[in-house]
């Protein structure tokens, strides 16, 4: 049975994620390790397309496929987030719309999006940024943090789970190690705690990866959410692009005019363009030049392609001395994952249902 067809009424659908952005040395990772991020690729492009084939929101789509990643040791958010210099976690998300979802009209589209930072407590941030999106009147913002966000959460049934959750032993070791401290149980002076991290991840690699989905559904809507740790050993509070609307992720939508508007009415083509957009990388570099934002309007007042549009950003991030990789998506289905280090843990499926995936820069995408 083909539910692109059949569940979808035959209209266009993407969805685009990336697993983060890091310096990863190809001479030193293994066939297994491949393999692991690989699969957990297609888990995440799976858990999406199911939503999406059946006709449902993009926001829901791309929160179903950052979930999968968050759950998943392999990738810096939730399970397998990155300790600050205190040994702690702090997560952030967000999440942002070309327009509001049709399930929801009553959301205004001036909305937008929300981000959310310094997260103890929330097993999966983009579940709570989804939550808060479709809740304005008890989260009327665009950007909230810690304790507001998750008691507001609770009480909208986001699951919550104790700090200790988030602990894996990989990830405790590369904190200690990146401080210069011998190996220590966690919490300091106590025995393990669950999380193995039996798939470990390439020993050069950076880790400070960002997990990401943009999706496109049926109604013609983009959705953005992204997720993350963070940096290993970044300072207490600190906050990155992740949840910095403009920075590490943005979506819009706007109305083409003069002749091209003329032209698409013509030959039957909406005259209304839309992009999503989702980064990863060296998130203060993101924030410094706005480069969600960047890319989406030299797209729409520079008339640049998506392709054009992020080379030309993550050239500027990388004069800098940035590292990173971003995922575009269109409303006409267009896509572009592109980066400026060795690669970007990266997939696509379209309506045929057919996820393909890559890692290395010079990757081509494959099933």
């Amino acid at each position: 049975m083909n539910l692109a067809s059949s569940s979808a009424n035959g209209k266009k659908f993407v969805l685009i994620i990336h697993g983060g952005a890091e310096t990863v040395i190809k001479r030193v990772i293994t066939p297994d390790q491949i393999a692991a991020y690989r699969a957990a690729l297609h888990d995440a492009l799976n858990a999406g397309y199911k939503v999406l084939s059946e006709g449902g929101e993009a926001m829901d789509a791309a929160v179903a496929a950052v979930v999968t990643m968050e759950d998943n040791e392999l990738f810096n958010a939730g399970k397998g987030a990155v300790f600050n210099v205190d040994g702690k976690n702090e997560l952030e998300s967000s999440i942002m719309l070309s327009k509001p979802p049709s399930s929801h009209p009553g959301i205004p589209p001036s909305r937008r999006g929300l981000g959310l930072t310094l997260l103890a407590h929330t097993r999966n941030p983009s579940k709570l940024a989804r939550a808060l999106y479709v809740e304005p009147s008890l989260a009327p913002h665009t950007f909230l943090s810690s304790f507001a966000a998750e008691s507001i959460g609770e009480q909208l049934g986001v699951e919550m789970v104790d700090p200790s959750y988030f602990f894996t032993e990989r990830r405790w070791k590369e904190h200690r190690r990146g401080l210069g401290l011998p190996d220590e149980p966690y919490p300091p002076g106590a025995g393990k705690t669950a999380g193995t991290g039996e798939v470990n991840a390439v020993p050069e690699m950076s880790p400070k990866g960002t997990v990401g989905a943009v999706a496109l559904d049926v109604n013609g809507c983009i959705c953005t959410v992204t997720s993350t740790g963070g940096r290993t050993n970044k300072l207490v509070g600190r906050i990155g692009d992740t949840p910095l609307m403009a920075s590490g992720f943005w979506a819009e939508a706007w109305e083409v005019g003069g002749l091209q508007s003329i032209w698409n009415k013509i030959i039957g083509r909406s005259t209304e363009r839309a992009i999503g957009i989702s980064g990863t990388g060296d998130g203060d570099y993101f924030i410094r030049h706005a480069a969600a934002a960047t890319i989406a309007h030299r797209v729409k007042f520079l008339g640049e392609t998506i392709d054009v549009a992020s080379e030309t950003v993550l050239e500027e991030l990388l004069v800098d001395g940035g590292i990173g990789g971003v995922i575009v998506l269109e409303n006409e289905g267009n896509v572009s994952l592109r980066m400026n280090g060795h690669g970007m843990y990266r997939g696509v499926i379209r309506e045929d249902g057919v996820g393909k995936v890559a890692i290395f820069k010079e990757d081509a995408l494959e099933e």
